[in-house]
């Protein structure tokens, strides 16, 4: 399996993971426009008052995972995140979360970035 598939294969768990914590999925995949800096978030969950910004990373350890996520990549993220809120005007609570997919197994951090 190539590094895409295998990344939409971690994607498809993490979404699971999420309904069966009682996640509605509101966008998966979220990719911001031009001159905007570029920024795809994977999943957009929602949990009555609260979304939930999440970055996906498949890696063989948890280590390798959060060192996949670079302070700029954070930052065009929130930026991306900023921008869905603003444009759906969501008044509730927000969070970014990360999810590591590392094997079959799925560590989730919640308020990571």
């Amino acid at each position: 399996m190539n590094s895409y598939k295998s990344g939409l294969f971690a994607e498809f768990l993490a979404r699971m993971y999420l309904r069966f914590h009682g996640f509605h999925i509101v966008k998966s995949r979220y990719i911001t426009g031009r001159n905007t800096g570029r920024a795809e978030i994977d999943i957009i969950a929602r949990r009555k008052n609260l979304m939930v910004f999440i970055e996906v990373k498949r890696r063989p350890d948890v280590k390798t995972a959060w060192d996949a996520i670079t302070p700029a990549q954070a930052v065009r993220l929130r930026r991306a995140a900023e921008g869905f809120i603003a444009k759906n005007a969501w008044t509730g609570d927000a969070r970014f979360d990360v999810i590591m997919v590392c094997g079959l197994r799925i560590y989730w951090a919640r308020g990571a970035m």
